[in-house]
């Protein structure tokens, strides 16, 4: 496709207003101006108004000090934060729940004439109980009172949290009642209560274990919805959020589908436990040997773990069921809990078949590449300050050290702290001072030459990210000026970094160990620094199961923070006939420091992830504890979910802020595949946030192979993509988002036509480094139309890619963090080219910080005149208005001034002379001699604006004799009607201009109606 075919609908773009402060706030969901947030709690709406409560740190800006924020909308667009609803006291924290009106004051906490809000919500005790507590509101939401009757639902569980409660309509009063869903987190367990009064509560019910069990159950929601959109066949759906275990990794939501008779929820869409799949097993452990396979477990260890001398039957002492095994016996590296380390290895074989697939559990550790599974330092290394290993009770001040601060001679070195340390000695900051943590000073070393290219070093403990103002890290010094800084992972194990230092060979250097961190993670731990000639090679903490050949690890996979096995494939079709081994690698001591493997299978077939035969509320990574509106209007279920992942939510680069919400979706339940599902749609109010003035519209055709970027400068960082491609010829293909102009920042979204799936890709989309789980590629199974197309809708803001696929069908969630800059979209097909059938990108005005103007229809063209110079011709001419309203002028009109409706309606149904997008107007078949009068009007998005007053024209006579407008100063001629020009005639009056105006007007009018018509199709 030539990039010359691009068009822009309408006048060029309205630039944003600028941006905030903050890069990655977000301009379409919701975020707090400071401080932390979670999930999404007591969504209600009343009086006009939708409620957004949400898990709230009043304090910080990571988790903790958990109470109820509070914000507001007439739209679910345009968002204001309200006043902190219900803090934590000094009993308990406020963990999640539910709002309800309760409109016949069941309660008895309001009156009948002003019922209630009624907020249910977990008490989070100190002692560890979780509990069910009430409070309410008379006041519309705006202030909060506890119930003093609390707790009001109590099972002495620590782990009994995130009441949901809906009013429950059994066709009578006496079969309708409140029921409440809430969770027993570690158990998978839906809890089903009913009360007539929301505070005396009776137990109907529970649902659950079922599909999904990696990880703890959280959030809860159980509501109808009709299928297909008719009210005779109604199913339930129960959603469930897990976390870790999602089909992405991390936190995510699943759902069921079924049935509800008040008491019991019964699932349609509940898994069975698979059997093998097809293929040759190569080792399955169930004969009570580990079958020629030879283990290397930790010397010494009291236990012989990780591994032992054979097989487990299930879960060891201490941990959590095992579930998906199959057989008698797996491997389980859990031997003596996660601390010891140790390998596995198989006997050899030659791969013969295309997949090797295999069950896989355990902790989420993977291979680093590069890297070592010891500690070693490089072979050629020079030792600095003796690794800290200062005879008896020297002190790091005996051996040239300064010290400031808190941190005093006698404390350093430490003998304590830092998992893999080297030796018995180390400075750790937590012990150089009294106050742990708040310790605050510096360690400065003494003078060393660089004489080598690289110093390596030992570092663990804290981290302060660039928003933070404590400064928590190792210096180098060259010249007492700091050339280079090293800092921990928010970790207790030590691991290799180190510096490039070949521009300073032969200087003198000191290492300053700087700590001016409080609070937690306030501390830094060094240890073994040297002097290389190259850099050490970190350690690989992971807990995997890799593939070998010749010598080099081909292949690895690691497990998923989770107790439950699911099936892993290695597509080895390029290594057949290779001699090869798997090994199994526990190398971490820290938590889900193991790993599970059962089942190694050789197939001409992949197996199917269990996770991927599940129904999910979203496929992407930051979409958790999805729940509903209570009372929305029209009886729409309008969900809203946390845009975050547990597995780095407190660390994603914000700011003062952390975290958003995602944009509100309308659900339905759709019949697709010959079943119910979920089809989520980003709700209406939305739309009123496009510029569809601005927008940049791609024509049809095919799509060159390679990556073709688009003319979007004016499009801005915050947009829509609505597109319908065809793969043609290609095996893959899509769109680069937030690309930059060095090619190195995007986040690719493409179909893969071999899989049918579609995939966001995020590894190389901004900064990724701020948490090791971060970088990551989300796969959706999505199936092309019957027509073999394509349909996505794609919601692209300052820091996040929500993406809706088929009618919303399918749709994946991740946040990114590119430069601001980073702005390019590009055309992507590989393999082939294929095809656009449409395509077109809408800038968005912002519902939070890039607030809507409030548009209006322009004022009247200005220097309006008309001229005649040509027998039946008169040429009318203006200037654009003085206002344009708000929004740039799209068209304008001309009309005949004399019974301007009449002429109108007989000259063209659009109401019009001509209507064109330039300041002139040609207008032809007028009767010679006459005096014509005309009007010009202006029209933007909004519609037609004010008209201009009117000109007159004596039309020319005879060729070569102009006219201009007559005197007003005496009588003019008698103008004959006008009509009878232009209807004898007809019009010829600036075709080119009136054709470009009606195509632009009709393209703009096409894309409005295909996102309306959208909502109302899905793939089936």
């Amino acid at each position: 496709m030539a990039v010359s075919a691009v068009q822009s609908v309408g006048a060029a773009a309205v630039s944003d207003a600028a941006p905030p402060a903050e890069p990655y706030r977000p301009y379409l969901g919701y975020s707090p101006a400071k401080n932390w947030m979670n999930d999404p709690n007591g969504l209600v709406y009343y009086e006009g108004v939708y409620h957004l409560f949400y898990q709230y740190n009043p304090f910080g800006t990571t988790w903790g000090n958990m109470s109820w924020g509070h914000a507001t909308s007439t739209d679910l667009v345009h968002w204001s934060e309200q006043p902190l609803a219900i803090p934590q006291d000094a009993d308990a924290d406020i963990f999640s729940g539910s709002i309800v009106v309760d409109h016949d004051n069941t309660s008895g906490l309001g009156t009948a004439d002003n019922p209630p809000l009624v907020a249910m919500y977990t008490a989070a005790y100190k002692t560890g109980k979780q509990a069910q507590a009430l409070a309410y509101s008379t006041d519309a939401g705006a202030t909060w009172i506890k119930y003093s009757g609390n707790p009001i639902l109590d099972r002495d569980s620590n782990n009994f949290r995130d009441p949901h409660m809906f009013w429950y309509d059994g066709g009578s009063p006496e079969k309708s009642y409140w029921v409440v869903a809430t969770v027993e987190a570690t158990e998978h367990r839906v809890l089903l209560y009913r009360s007539d009064n929301l505070i005396d509560w009776t137990y109907l019910s529970d649902f659950g274990p079922a599909n999904a069990t990696a990880g703890i159950w959280e959030c809860p929601d159980l509501f109808p919805l009709a299928v297909d959109g008719d009210p005779a066949n109604t199913k339930w759906v129960m959603v469930v959020n897990l976390n870790p275990g999602a089909v992405s990794g991390g936190s995510g939501g699943q759902y069921f589908v079924g049935d509800f008779d008040g008491t019991t929820f019964t699932s349609d869409s509940t898994q069975p436990t698979d059997s093998l799949p097809e293929g040759e097993l190569f080792a399955g452990f169930d004969d009570g040997t580990y079958s020629g396979w030879t283990a290397a477990n930790e010397p010494g260890n009291w236990k012989n773990g990780p591994f032992g001398d054979q097989p487990a039957t299930g879960a060891i002492d201490g941990q959590q069921a095992v579930v998906g095994q199959i057989g008698a016996g797996l491997i389980n590296g859990f031997n003596d809990g996660d601390w010891p380390l140790g390998s596995m290895s198989s006997p050899d074989f030659t791969v013969s078949k295309d997949y090797v697939n295999f069950l896989v559990g355990g902790g989420k550790h993977p291979r680093v590449d590069g890297s070592q599974l010891g500690n070693e330092p490089p072979a050629d290394s020079e030792l600095l300050f003796d690794g800290f290993e200062y005879p008896g009770s020297e002190s790091v001040v005996d051996h040239g050290w300064t010290v400031t601060g808190d941190f005093v001679a006698e404390r350093n070195p430490s003998t304590s702290g830092g998992d893999y340390a080297i030796g018995a000695k180390r400075i750790n900051t937590w012990d150089g001072g009294p106050n742990g943590d708040d310790n605050i000073g510096t360690m400065t070393s003494e003078a060393f030459t660089i004489d080598k290219s690289f110093v390596s070093m030992l570092i663990g403990g804290g981290k302060r990210d660039g928003t933070s103002s404590q400064v928590l890290q190792a210096e180098l010094l060259v010249d007492g000026i700091v050339v280079d800084t090293a800092s921990g992972e928010n970790d207790g194990a030590l691991n290799w970094k180190s510096w490039d230092v070949s521009e300073y060979q032969g200087r003198q250097a000191q290492v300053r160990v700087n700590d001016q961190a409080t609070g937690g993670w306030g501390h830094l731990t060094l240890d073994e620094v040297v002097l290389a000639d190259s850099p050490a090679l970190v350690r690989s903490n992971e807990t995997s199961v890799n593939l070998v050949v010749d010598g080099q690890v081909a292949r690895s996979t690691t497990g998923n923070d989770s107790e439950t096995l699911d099936w892993a494939s290695w597509n080895v079709s390029d290594l057949i006939g290779k001699t090869a081994h798997i090994t199994v690698v526990d190398n971490s001591r820290a938590g889900w420091g193991h790993v599970l493997a059962d089942q190694f299978m050789f197939s001409d077939k992949a197996a199917a992830p269990r996770l991927e035969s599940y129904d999910w509320l979203d496929w992407g990574r930051d979409f958790y504890a999805g729940v509903t509106y209570d009372n929305a209007p029209d009886g729409k279920r309008i969900m809203v979910a946390w845009m975050n992942n547990w597995e780095y939510a407190n660390d994603i680069p914000t700011g003062q802020w952390r975290s958003a919400m995602a944009l509100p979706r309308e659900l339905s339940l759709k019949s697709i595949d010959g079943r119910p599902k979920l089809v989520s749609d980003v709700v209406e109010q939305v739309d009123g946030l496009s510029k569809p003035f601005a927008a940049v519209s791609v024509p049809a055709g095919p799509v060159a192979e390679g990556e073709t970027a688009l003319p979007v400068d004016d499009v801005g960082a915050v947009y829509r993509v609505d597109a319908v491609l065809k793969p043609g010829t290609a095996s893959s293909f899509g769109l680069a988002l937030r690309t930059s102009s060095d090619g190195t920042q995007s986040t690719p979204l493409t179909y893969d036509t071999a899989s049918g799936s579609l995939s966001l890709d995020r590894r190389a989309s901004g900064d990724v480094s701020f948490n090791p789980t971060f970088s990551s590629v989300e796969t959706a199974p999505v199936a092309l139309d019957d027509d073999g197309r394509l349909r996505l809708e794609v919601y692209v803001d300052n820091a996040s890619v929500q993406a809706f696929a088929q009618g919303g069908s399918t749709t994946i969630t991740d946040q990114v963090f590119p430069d601001p800059s980073s702005t390019g979209i590009s055309l992507l097909s590989t393999g082939g080219s294929a095809e656009i059938e449409s395509l077109t990108i809408t800038p968005l005005y912002g519902g939070m910080y890039d607030p809507q103007p409030v548009l209006a229809a322009p004022g009247a063209p200005t220097s309006v005149a008309a001229t005649s110079t040509e027998p039946g011709v008169a040429t009318i001419t203006w200037a654009a208005p003085e206002d344009d309203g708000g929004s740039p002028v799209t068209s304008y009109v001309v009309r005949s001034a004399a019974e301007a409706a009449e002429v109108a309606a007989n000259a063209r149904a659009a109401g019009s002379v001509c209507e064109v997008t330039e300041g002139e107007c040609r207008v032809t078949g007028l009767v010679p001699g006459s005096v014509a009068s005309f009007t010009v009007s202006a029209r933007n998005v909004v519609g037609e604006g004010v008209t201009s007053a009117p000109v007159d024209v004596r039309i020319a006579a005879a060729s070569g004799t102009p006219t201009t407008a007559p005197s007003t100063d005496g009588p003019s001629a008698p103008a004959s009607d006008p009509r009878a020009g232009l209807a004898a005639t007809g019009l010829s009056v600036g075709l080119a201009g009136v054709l470009a105006a009606l195509l632009l007007a009709a393209g703009a009018a096409t894309l409005w109606a295909r996102r309306r018509a959208r909502r109302n199709r899905v793939t089936s």
